[in-house]
């Protein structure tokens, strides 16, 4: 029995170690092939084929398995879009990409508590709609509105699933469209901090967003947790900071200077 166990463990750490090994090469690889190609397309590919799971299933539940796996799959694809919009060969910004892609797959994606879902889902949002409102500077305002929708559509389903809320369909659109209309009235001037010649640009809109989601998911768990006696006290620190916050960033960071 004793050999059998030290067998058994053996094989379990091998594997964990095979597995960090092939969640870095996903994650240096999908930034490295994007840079050297100036392509997205084969980054793009890497990510999704690292998904072949979601999709090796019976047909009515491929739908399911995508909506579980969206936040993964947009951080994947955002870091991919992050890359290839940074124009520029082996930039700081890939560095930073390539890391920060490899941490999420091996640390912060498999967390599977309901902090750990607001941090995965924070994370979502500021790269999702970073790479949404660079891709869809000069398209047509109907495009970063449709991708603002899917990720806050994606990112409140995967806290409330997380959170085993079994009532959150309309909890999911709502939070969609609220982000739908943000992006929307954030197209109208579109503002992108860029930071020297670091390749870094981070978009006024997934800051934003992102202040958004937090205080929406504060909210939401207020609400849940005093229900009939919730009052708006409960809330008003996190309200109140994040709308100073995004007054704040609104009205002294929105310099034409950063104008696209």
């Amino acid at each position: 029995m004793a050999d059998y166990v030290l067998v058994r463990k053996s094989r379990n750490i091998a594997s964990s170690m095979v597995h960090v090994f092939l969640n870095i090469l996903l994650g240096v690889g999908a930034v490295l092939v994007t840079v050297l190609s100036a392509s997205p397309v084969l980054g793009l590919i890497l990510v999704l084929v690292s998904k072949w799971r979601v999709f090796a299933v019976r047909g009515r539940y491929i739908w399911l398995n995508v909506k579980s796996n969206l936040v993964d799959i947009i951080v994947g694809i955002s870091v991919v879009l992050l890359a290839y919009y940074a124009n520029g060969s082996f930039m700081v910004v890939n560095v930073i990409l390539a890391i920060f892609y490899c941490v999420w797959l091996i640390v912060i994606k498999p967390l599977s508590s309901e902090k750990a879902a607001l941090a995965q889902s924070l994370i979502a949002v500021f790269l999702g709609m970073s790479a949404s409102a660079i891709m869809a500077a000069n398209l047509n305002s109907i495009v970063i509105v449709l991708l603002a929708f899917m990720i806050g559509f994606a990112v409140s389903r995967h806290v409330l699933v997380q959170s085993n809320d079994k009532n959150y369909t309309l909890t999911t659109l709502v939070c969609g469209l609220a982000f739908a209309e943000v992006a929307w009235l954030c197209q109208t001037w579109s503002i992108i901090y860029t930071f020297g010649g670091t390749g870094i640009r981070v978009p006024q809109v997934s800051i934003i967003l992102t202040i958004f989601a937090f205080v929406y998911n504060y909210t939401r768990q207020a609400m849940v947790r005093y229900q009939d006696d919730f009052r708006f006290k409960h809330i008003l620190g996190p309200v109140v900071f994040g709308a100073v916050l995004v007054g704040i960033i609104v009205l002294w960071f929105s310099n034409p200077i950063f104008n696209i």
